[in-house]
């Protein structure tokens, strides 16, 4: 089995708004209903199990950009979003936050009934990866949330996290079924984060003497037991940094949405009519959707899309937000009826943006893109958990 990844995130306090929920439901549709007509349901998965595709997910959402609070609402958004069209996308989400997560059985269950998916099995992988995680690695994080994703194939993955009461930081795995062996030996690619000292691993295939006797258990320091993992430890501050971003890419995407125009790209006509701001937000929808791993590494660039509840790194462009929901949407519709030159062109913008990078030196001020940003919040509706965005002092003196 591969246990895929794991990612170290902040506790922050607060909730999402209404406003932003609705959104993040429509915008995570629109994702994966486009993965899977280009890629497949199986490839949703293996997305899902990438802890810094997540991230980015979280963050073009509109989320927190690293908080704890990306894994529960991205999933919720996920379930409510999906689940209606479950049977069409071959997707299936179960589980949740708390007492939600003891329903996932049940689920599962009833799900089987309907297609024919061994019930007994999944629930069986259910159970197991949390025990895995809670139990028998004993790292100090308790799980309070637990998410089963199946396709219509039965492959799987697992979504939870877990809470450090201690340290105040939640820990995050993500599972997934390919290439599944065995939940008791070596089950796990590694398990990574800030040593926290000795721990407790009974999934260790040298514990198997310890399995054996019961009584006895394995006990190693981290660095002798855990192999390499893709992991994703998230600072503790809650702005957006330089250091956070890779400032190629950023430069690359603000110049293309900004500085050119679609008209220089003949691949990008159906997309003319579009204001720069909006083509920034979708480029990096885009990049969500068609992006290769290696793109995944610096999550907080996503958070440029469409902002970040709290405000950081600006509030969230409403205004922007509603067109590059209305653009995916039209592209997906188009799409079904087998017109797929829009949903092509959103495509192609990704990779003219990769293209962009290359030979592409960063000179702008980051603080001063993000000032900008903020300044400009207004003009697009932008609203965080306290407020509405209002003009800079000197705009609303021009406004009387």
């Amino acid at each position: 089995m591969k246990r895929s990844g794991k990612a170290d995130l902040p506790l922050h306090y607060g909730f999402v708004p209404p406003w932003l929920a609705e959104r993040m439901a429509k915008l995570g549709l629109a994702v994966v209903e486009t993965m899977v007509m280009e890629y497949g349901n199986t490839a949703v998965l293996s997305k899902l199990s990438d802890p810094f595709w997540f991230q980015s997910l979280g963050a073009v959402m509109g989320m927190d950009w690293h908080s704890s609070g990306i894994t529960t609402s991205v999933m919720g958004a996920l379930k409510r979003a999906v689940n209606p069209h479950a049977k069409e996308l071959g997707i299936y989400i179960c589980g949740g936050k708390g007492k939600h997560s003891t329903q996932t059985p049940n689920e599962l269950m009833k799900l089987s009934e309907t297609t024919g998916l061994d019930g007994n099995y999944l629930v069986r992988c259910s159970k197991l990866s949390a025990k895995v995680d809670n139990t028998a690695v004993q790292d100090g994080f308790q799980l309070y949330t637990h998410n089963f994703v199946v396709n219509s194939a039965g492959q799987w993955t697992v979504i939870q996290q877990g809470m450090n009461t201690q340290t105040r930081v939640a820990r995050r795995y993500h599972w997934h079924s390919e290439n599944l062996q065995s939940f008791v030996s070596d089950p796990h690619t590694g398990i990574c984060g800030p040593n926290t000292g000795r721990i407790l691993n009974m999934a260790d295939a040298r514990a198997q003497g310890s399995r054996n006797a019961i009584m006895s258990m394995a006990s190693e320091r981290p660095e002798h037991m855990l192999k390499e993992i893709s992991q994703l430890v998230m600072p503790s501050h809650h702005d957006v940094r330089a250091k956070d971003v890779d400032l190629k890419r950023l430069g690359a995407l603000l110049w293309l949405a900004h500085e050119k125009q679609p008209a220089d790209f003949e691949e990008l006509l159906l997309l003319q009519g579009l204001g720069p701001r909006t083509l920034q937000s979708l480029a990096l929808v885009s990049e969500v959707i068609h992006g290769a791993p290696s793109r995944f590494t610096d999550p907080a660039r996503f958070s440029f899309a469409h902002g970040g509840k709290d405000g950081h790194p600006f509030p969230v462009p409403v205004k922007v937000y509603d067109e590059t929901l209305g653009v995916l949407h039209t592209s997906i519709q188009q799409s079904k009826l087998g017109n797929s030159d829009k949903a092509e062109a959103i495509k192609k913008l990704s990779q003219i943006a990769r293209q962009a990078e290359q030979g592409f030196t960063p000179n702008a001020d980051f603080e001063k893109v993000i000032e900008k940003e903020r300044n400009e919040s207004w003009r697009y509706g932008g609203r965080t958990v306290f407020g509405k965005a209002k003009p800079p002092v000197q705009q609303q003196l021009k406004l009387f």
